[in-house]
């Protein structure tokens, strides 16, 4: 966690401001609307969207807008440059004590902008519990998890009229993070259309901080959600916003992300989860996080540090990081080549004993620990015995938890732990392990991975224990255990040689479900557009 101290102003305050070129844009898809009237900017930060709005001449002598800002020298700035414009009223106030006095009675006809983006942690006790307020009294739970945005949204979404829009430029987490999942459910309730426009390239120079522009309309009849990519900025230009159809809304806390996908995809989708020869990851077994160490420097250490503090026996073998996994098949030979090539491939198990049984070494070791300060962190602060790690226990397979062209299954067959970079899997007794490790390397199971997992940052895919355990697998009981091995087998080959995933993609899809399962090859391929279609929108952002 980052420390409010050591964070910069601009995080503080979450003000990242918006190109002119997006606010004219926002602008000007309400240009003709005469129903706008009264229109808002609840934290208006420079003035960009108001000077958008007096730019493209959109403020008339019936148009008015009221500018927010909680910074008094911002504040001021904007109110000087605007005083002899009689239709922007510039209010130097926090924007959520703004709300709980005007929420009943101030309605408006456009409310539009760029909120801020404040983390909890950086927020002042009294916005913590004016947000918390806002949340709970639209049916929304309130967390630690959950920024300044959200609150935003939910409180200017009450002050829409009944037949308002809101148009803000938001981060594209809305689309998939768990914190978020009230708010999507809460605005599928709220509002009649959603619009979402996505960029490849990053939108706010120097930050990489992935955005969309939410636009939400309030209205009679529902018409339900569309997604319009784009790949920068420029693409506004000849954008045709009314071209695009739009997919119908479910009124679920599910990922945005599935509209992505076509109404085509999404009945397959639906099907294959309705397909009793599918199974999801969960039905198979335990699916935890890796072991948390507290301090994963520390307690994961190379064959020299072994060696030098006579740790040999009270380590493990350890499957640390993503690149110490290159194959399906995790043996002793792998973890062997990791340790010679110096990666820190051993994980420090100190035994439940008295410390005076400890060697010499050990008890350097954790004097070395102390003197660094290894021990202050919270994981390591609250335990009774710091340098001792809870659940500690050898899984049957790994799943890593963040990925680049994929996610890899990896059997552990050298009785390896991992650190919580990893995710461990426990199998359901009676079950083969190869069956279920086989079982995901195709086509479908590869589309519902980047379905379950979200765009972390850098092109990065994030799947977190809960939601490889959503990813639906093919049911191997009828495929011979000696066919599955055999494919396994040349799977593994294919992963540990750098070849296209795509290969064995192909293989599992013709050699296992065309021919065991029966799947026929349209929905193979279909499914594969899906994962190829998520993965290269996910990757142009890396």
């Amino acid at each position: 966690m980052i420390l409010k101290e050591d964070s910069t102003e601009q995080k503080l305050r979450g003000a990242y401001y918006t190109p002119l070129k997006l606010a004219e844009k926002m602008v000007d898809f309400f240009k003709k609307d005469a129903s706008i009237k009264s229109i808002l900017e609840p934290s208006c930060g420079d003035g960009v969207f108001v000077d958008a709005l007096v730019e493209t001449q959109f403020l008339t002598q019936n148009r008015k807008v009221t500018a927010i800002e909680i910074e008094k020298n911002e504040a001021q700035k904007v109110a000087e440059k605007l005083k002899n414009n009689p239709n922007v009223s510039v209010v130097n106030r926090d924007f959520f004590e703004f709300y709980q006095k005007y929420k009943d009675i101030n309605k408006y006809d456009l409310i539009l902008g760029n909120p801020p983006y404040i983390r909890y942690q950086y927020l002042e006790e009294k916005q913590r519990m004016e947000m918390a307020e806002i949340l709970t009294s639209h049916g929304m739970k309130a967390n630690k998890l959950i920024n300044t945005w959200v609150g935003f949204m939910v409180a200017c979404v009450h002050m829409l009229s009944d037949n308002g829009k809101i148009a803000f430029v938001i981060p594209a987490e809305i689309l998939q993070v768990a914190y978020a999942e009230d708010l999507r459910l809460f605005l599928s309730n709220k509002l009649s259309k959603i619009t979402l426009l996505t960029f490849e390239e990053l939108v706010f120079p120097g930050i990489e901080q992935e955005v969309v522009v939410f636009i939400g309309e309030k209205g009679d009849s529902e018409k339900g959600i569309r997604i319009i990519e784009l790949n920068n900025l420029d693409d506004l230009e000849n954008l045709n916003i009314y071209a695009n159809g739009f997919q119908k809304l479910s009124h679920v806390h599910e990922k945005w992300t599935k509209y992505f996908t076509t109404e085509q995809e999404n009945q397959l989708i639906l099907g294959l989860k309705n397909d009793d020869r599918f199974q999801t990851l969960s039905e198979t077994g335990i699916i935890n996080v890796g072991i948390t160490t507290g301090n994963n420097k520390y307690f994961s250490v190379d064959k020299k540090m072994v060696e030098v503090y006579d740790l040999t026996n009270v380590v493990r073998p350890l499957i640390g990081r993503s690149s110490h996994a290159h194959s399906v098949f995790f043996k002793y030979d792998d973890w062997k080549k990791n340790v010679d090539q110096g990666k820190a491939a051993y994980l420090i198990d100190f035994p439940d004993t008295p410390i005076e049984k400890y060697s010499q070494g050990q008890k350097n070791y954790i004097e070395l620990g102390e003197k660094n300060g290894d021990n202050t962190g919270y994981k390591c602060k609250i335990r009774e015995k710091w340098y001792q790690i809870p659940s500690v226990w050898v899984p049957d397979a790994f799943f890593l938890r963040r990925n680049n062209l994929y996610p890899k299954f990896v059997l552990n067959c050298c009785d390896a732990v991992s650190t919580d970079t990893m995710h461990r899997i426990k199998f359901n007794n009676g079950i083969e392990p190869e069956r279920i490790v086989l079982s995901y390397y195709n086509s479908i199971s590869f589309a519902f991975t980047e379905i379950c997992g979200r765009s972390y940052g850098g092109g990065v895919l994030e799947i977190l224990p809960g939601e490889v355990g959503n990813v639906l697998v093919p049911i191997l009981d009828c495929v011979p255990i000696e066919k599955v091995k055999e494919i396994l087998y040349q799977v593994d080959e294919i992963v540990r040689n750098g070849e296209n995933i795509e290969k064995a993609l192909d293989l599992v899809d013709n050699s296992i479900l065309g021919e065991y399962l029966h799947v026929n090859e349209e929905t193979c391929s279909m499914a594969r557009g899906i994962w190829k279609k998520m993965q290269h929108r996910r990757l142009k952002r890396g």
